[in-house]
Order: C-alpha cells, then sequence, then structure tokens
C-alpha cells in the first residue's frame, strides 16, 4: 500500500459512469459533484446524509460543473459553451458561446484558477487528432482567450506558484508553462510512462494522478521545475480518469473512473472511490463575475 493511504477503499453508490470525469468538492454544502460526460448526467454526493446522490441531464458532452461565487449556482462546461446551472430549479443560462474556432471537437479538462477565471480545454471527439486547445474565459471580461493549440487530449489543470501544470494524455507527457499576454507559454516537458489523465494536488505541492488504463494512481512531487514520482497506489477499476480531495478536512481522495471502451468491464468500473489520506488538498476555487 501507498504511503499516503491512511483507510480502506470504498465505492460509493450503485451508479456506474460511462466516462465519469471532474470530480469537485464543493465546502459549502460538504458534498462532490463529477459528471459522467457520455451520458450527459450531473451527479452529486452528500456522504453526511446516508450517502445520498442526486442525478440531473446535462446537455451534450458536459465535461465539468464547477463553483462559482454564488451559492447553488454552478459553472456548465459543455459542447454548446459555458452556462449558469440554477441547481434547485435545474435551470440552464449560457453566459458564453462555445469557442468558433474549436467546432469538430468537445470540451476535456476544466477547472477555475485561483483568480477565479475558467480555464478549459478540447479535443477531438475521437481522440484521434491534434485538434484540442486551452482557453480561458474571464468572468470579468466576459470573453474566451485562446491560449494553446495543437492538442491531443489535454488533462490535468494545476497552479503552482506562476507556473500552469497540464498533461497531454497521448503524448503520455507533463507540461509546466507560464501564462503571457499572447497565451501559454510551454517552460518544461515532463515524458512519464502511461497515460495521465485528471489530477489533484495537495498542500506539499505532490501532484496525485490519475493514470489511465493502467489501474493507478501516481503521486508525483513538484519542486520547482522539477517533477519526480515519489509511489503509486493501484486501484479496482481499469481507467481511473481524475481524483479530487474532499472531506471535513480535505484529507478524503475521491476517484472517478469510467467504462467506455472496455470490452469486458467489472462491477467496478465507472463507480466513484474514495479513500482516506494523509494529505491534504486545498480548497477548490470558484468562478467569480
Amino acid at each position: 500500500m501507498a504511503a499516503f493511504i491512511s483507510g480502506s477503499l470504498q465505492i460509493i453508490g450503485d451508479y456506474r459512469a460511462q466516462l465519469g470525469e471532474t470530480p469537485v468538492w464543493c465546502m459549502r454544502s460538504h458534498s462532490l459533484l463529477w459528471v459522467d460526460i457520455l451520458q450527459q448526467r450531473l451527479l452529486r454526493y452528500w456522504p453526511d446524509e446516508d450517502g445520498r446522490i442526486e442525478i440531473h441531464d446535462m446537455p451534450c458532452f458536459t465535461s465539468a460543473v464547477l463553483l462559482t461565487e454564488q451559492v447553488e449556482c454552478f459553472l456548465v462546461v459543455c459542447q454548446q459553451g459555458i452556462a449558469l446551472y440554477n441547481y434547485a430549479h435545474q435551470q440552464l443560462e449560457f453566459i458564453c458561446a462555445y469557442p468558433a474556432a474549436a467546432q469538430g471537437t468537445r470540451p476535456n479538462e476544466a477547472a477555475i484558477a485561483p483568480d477565479g477565471a475558467l480555464w478549459f480545454s478540447t479535443m477531438d471527439t475521437q481522440a484521434e487528432r491534434a485538434t484540442g486547445s486551452w482557453y480561458r474565459l474571464s468572468g470579468k471580461s466576459g470573453s474566451v482567450q485562446f491560449l494553446l493549440g495543437n492538442q491531443r487530449v489535454p488533462n490535468t489543470l494545476q497552479w503552482v506558484e506562476d507556473d500552469i501544470w497540464f498533461a497531454d494524455s497521448l503524448l503520455h507527457t507533463f507540461y509546466r508553462a507560464t501564462l503571457q499576454d499572447e497565451g501559454l507559454q510551454i517552460l518544461e516537458k515532463y515524458p512519464v510512462c502511461g497515460i495521465p489523465d485528471g489530477s489533484a494536488l495537495t498542500t506539499q505541492r505532490q501532484l496525485i494522478n490519475a493514470s489511465w488504463g493502467e489501474s493507478s494512481l501516481k503521486r508525483y512531487q513538484i519542486n520547482g521545475a522539477e517533477l519526480q514520482e515519489i509511489d503509486r497506489f493501484d486501484l479496482p477499476v481499469s481507467q481511473p480518469s481524475s481524483c479530487a480531495f474532499g472531506g471535513p478536512e480535505l484529507s478524503d481522495l475521491y476517484m472517478t473512473s469510467a467504462r467506455d471502451g472496455l470490452a469486458q468491464p467489472t462491477a467496478f468500473d465507472g463507480g466513484l472511490l474514495k479513500m482516506s489520506t494523509t494529505l491534504t488538498g486545498s480548497q477548490s476555487h470558484r468562478f467569480l463575475f
């Protein structure tokens, strides 16, 4: 067992996602939100309410539902554009169109930056061509900024001081970059074994990465410009897709997974997983208007 695990692994609920993604912990409601991109669903789990799970229908290719500064109003990233979602009334209000230059793609990774802006990536719907990009949406300006193109499957999005860390899954590579006026400037590339998907960041600058197709999480230490693999933890799912810290102390690690493409998925593939750790994450940033 990896050194950072302090409790047994749990499979949460009976729902099995075709492509589970983008878990985010809401401290205000003590709940976890995540999406099933291919089955067009938003899922929400309250661990303190007898494990209650709610499922809402979403637009086609919704890749993320993120926090905003408004209570119970979430930011939805989908192929139709960027929208605000009133959770209680299940109503969408689109605030931004999908980038015209990204037609023929779908959204993938998304996260709120420390300054309250939305960052999101696009990718070829068949994950074959390098037609993906990174974009940034400021709630204050309301305009989408193109950051970087020629991406295969852009994943992972974490900020460490002035650096942005991301990955291209099909190129088996992490990147360290900075934001310039003209977009993202790549500073260094870090080839890795396996297929890096979504990640969580600890307060000790450790990157916990879901290794797609390898049934495992990998833990990396970020030290300035260095990225060093520390250890790994095996999982009972073939395709872990992302992870996020949650719980009252932000020390519970939640992991999404996928059944898509598996000829013989197990009973756990596509499930939401949870385990207690000795690590601590930070609160998720909220979109600022």
